[in-house]
């Protein structure tokens, strides 16, 4: 195996390390294969090269625009801590979390390509929103399979993020209907058969539903932002991108 067969994520095992995992979903991860101390000396030797490529840009503007996605990680893993069980969570401190976790990425990443195109300010800014939309799009349904496919599928437990205390879309809109909800959440999943109860409360109330909806909303939006561009076969590949997306809950 080479380091080119894998993949970087943020690990959500190893406190504030990084993990790597192969390019097929459900697939044993690094650390797994090889231990811990393997996978946290190859999350910061491909930080390393990354920031290697990332200065030899030579395009200030650009180097700014990634540099901010290193802050953006750090902030929305603290966020994501700071806020574990908090029933209170509203849709719009999940939506900054998942930018902030998701969503800086793909927006820089867009954005950065259509500097370097040479395109006018407008675009930028409309192709900065386009990945935007499609990374909290991809974050949703993200969450949503979390509780629509089996560990098998997911390559780890279903609804991992709601056992740790991370409340995602379907739970939030969940809690608007089900007050019941709130109260198993609190109690943290201590009593036996608490959380099969949560995820029979979050299907049953609509969360997933109107999780759904949301990853559509956000997925409408960034096709409406690259309207930006003239029809080609370019454009048609980046809808095409946000259309894959949404295909994975249909």
């Amino acid at each position: 195996m080479s380091i080119e067969h894998i993949k970087y994520i943020p690990d959500r095992n190893l406190s504030s390390h990084s993990q790597f995992v192969f390019m097929d979903a459900g697939k044993e991860t690094i650390h797994q294969l090889y231990g811990t101390r393997v996978a946290v000396l190859a999350g910061d030797f491909m930080f390393a090269q990354s920031s290697w490529f990332l200065a030899n840009l030579e395009n200030l503007e650009v180097i700014k625009l990634i540099s901010q996605v290193i802050k953006d990680f750090a902030s929305g893993e603290i966020k994501q801590a700071s806020g574990l069980f908090n029933s209170d969570i509203t849709l719009e401190e999940y939506l900054l979390k998942s930018y902030y976790k998701t969503a800086s990425l793909t927006s820089a990443s867009t954005k950065a390509a259509a500097i370097f195109s040479g395109v006018s300010s407008s675009i930028c800014d409309q192709m900065y929103e386009y990945g935007r939309n499609l990374g909290l799009s991809f974050q949703v349904v993200d969450d949503i399979l979390d509780f629509t496919q089996s560990a098998e599928q997911l390559g780890k437990p279903a609804a991992s993020d709601l056992v740790k205390g991370n409340l995602t879309a379907p739970v939030i809109f969940a809690l608007e209907k089900e007050p019941e909800l709130r109260d198993i959440i609190d109690s943290e999943f201590t009593e036996d058969g608490s959380l099969e109860k949560a995820i029979e409360l979050i299907h049953k109330c609509g969360g997933i539903k109107r999780a759904q909806d949301l990853a559509k909303e956000k997925a409408d939006l960034a096709i409406q932002n690259l309207q930006c561009l003239p029809p080609s076969k370019f454009r048609s590949s980046l809808e095409g991108m946000v259309m894959y997306n949404l295909e994975r809950i249909d």
